[in-house]
């Protein structure tokens, strides 16, 4: 398997069917637009622009902003809503590399829609309430039960090997973001205070990343999809993977209140494209991400390794209560930080468009953890079903446009031993924390006690592999070269 830099060539056409949210139609579900103003038009019409802020390299919120943008669901739902109230509406996307920037347009008045991280939503539901002019919480795009789509990365050269080691050190991150809150919950686990105890240097993403090439910070903490960019190009490598905090990260759209009282049925038009959205990403998982990769100069390898089938953020709109849990339990993280004051998240959400274009299914689907789109298909080494989460494990072959699954990373090595320089990356999940990442930078461990299917296991972090060696005798790490070599 190879590293690139860019997104390689010859983007892929289909992808294996997965079971998504169903795609809704939207004409037949939105509702008349009330209260809508707009211009003038020449021909004694209106025009009503909806901004919509996003982030495009936050990739597990693409089917609220960089997917749902390429595929149009949204503008063809405007447009059906159009031919029913007779006005023409356009849709301004506006991206940025973070949420803060998208709240504090929302507070201006010149973004409708955004959507952001859990701590970036707490401190928009904050703004609004303090400025008066509330925002409310109305889905979720991408999200991680235990935490996973937040990392903490060192240079490849680091001999930092625990959160322990940071104290002192130089680590950047962007305050206020999902990754501060990680770094700072996680430091606290250890007793390291983040912000007595090491120097925080508040940078934005593609700041920090530079910082920590040229020395500038020992560290980096970000979010999706910082750490497998950087991971992916040989730049960094992982000291903490956030899935070891155990606690629920998510992204999710918000919604200006006034603008949703006065356009629902817009409200509700991008929700139903948000279900299109999700849907197709389920179902087209490598297309998606080659869509993904093309719009924002991601390689597609680390987009899928997110957005995939069996991916670290699972894509479900719902508003689950232990995604709202999380949410209350991150609050005192901010007040502590005095970034906010207080936030009460009920008051926050709003469930009433997403329940209202969902249809019947929201109960079924709020009720589920299960990821919609799971790694499937016949392994074509061990044999069998590729079926538990906590074991499948996938490859994509150079040149061809699908994937390929196995029952566990053992099967996974097996297969690369046998097509070398074939297999353009390779997927497993972390044994401890169910982390999916690169076969190829995890840390393996190998097992003599272990059946031949399950004799190595990966791990994203070294922390994560002493964890497990301490309770498996025998066990011990070998780098992936031997592991392959040593593949029964």
């Amino acid at each position: 398997m190879t590293r690139r830099d860019t997104a390689p060539a010859g983007p892929a056409r289909r992808g294996r069917g997965r079971t998504g949210v169903v795609a809704v139609a939207a004409a037949g579900l939105l509702l008349p637009l009330a209260g809508c103003g707009g211009d003038a038009g020449a021909d004694g019409g209106r025009t009503v622009t909806v901004h919509v802020g996003y982030q495009s390299k936050t990739i597990n919120t693409v089917t609220a902003g960089t997917l749902l943008r390429s595929l149009g669901y949204f503008e063809r739902a405007l447009g059906e809503l159009g031919k029913r109230d007779g006005v023409t509406y356009k849709v301004d996307w506006q991206d940025y590399a973070t949420g803060a920037p998208i709240t504090a347009q929302m507070m201006a008045r010149k973004v409708d829609i955004g959507s952001m991280g859990d701590y970036p939503l707490l401190i928009n539901a904050a703004r609004g309430r303090q400025m008066k002019a509330p925002t409310k919480l109305v889905s979720v795009t991408g999200y991680n039960l235990r935490g996973g789509l937040n990392m903490v990365v060192t240079r490849p050269d680091s001999t930092l090997s625990s959160l322990a080691d940071l104290r002192g050190k130089k680590v950047s991150t962007s305050v206020g973001s999902a990754a501060d809150g990680t770094l700072v919950r996680a430091l606290q686990k250890v007793g390291v205070d983040a912000e007595k105890d090491l120097h925080k240097l508040n940078q934005q993403p593609a700041v920090g990343a530079s910082s920590l090439q040229s020395g500038g910070a020992d560290a980096l903490s970000q979010f999706v999809a910082w750490p497998g960019l950087l991971v992916f190009q040989g730049k960094a490598k992982p000291l903490y993977d956030g899935a070891a905090l155990d606690v629920p990260t998510l992204h999710g759209v918000t919604v200006r209140a006034a603008f949703a009282d006065q356009r629902p049925a817009v409200v509700d038009a991008f929700l139903t494209a948000q279900l299109q959205a999700t849907g197709y990403l389920h179902q087209h998982p490598l297309d998606a991400a080659q869509q993904v990769a093309k719009a924002t100069g991601l390689p597609p390898e680390v987009v899928y390794l997110y957005n995939g089938a069996g991916g670290i953020a699972a894509f479900d709109p719902t508003l689950k209560p232990q995604l709202l849990n999380a949410l209350r339990q991150d609050v005192p993280v901010l007040t502590s930080a005095k970034l906010v004051d207080s936030v009460d998240v009920d008051a926050f959400t709003d469930d009433r468009y997403l329940k209202r274009v969902y249809g019947a299914g929201y109960a079924k689907a709020l009720a589920s953890t299960a990821n919609p789109a799971p790694v499937t298909g016949t392994d074509p080494v061990c044999g069998g079903r590729a079926a538990d989460p906590a074991t499948a494990s996938e490859s994509w072959r150079s040149g061809e446009d699908r994937t390929t699954a196995f029952t566990t990373p053992s099967c996974l090595l097996r297969y690369v031993r046998q097509h070398p320089g074939a297999v353009r990356v390779g997927y497993v999940p972390d044994a401890l924390t169910g982390t999916r990442w690169f076969a190829d930078s995890s840390v393996w461990v190998r097992d003599p006690a272990a059946a031949p299917s399950a004799r190595f296991q990966p791990f994203t972090t070294p922390a994560n592999a002493r964890e497990w060696i301490a309770r498996h005798p025998g066990a011990r790490v070998v780098g992936y070269d031997a592991a392959l070599r040593e593949s029964p």
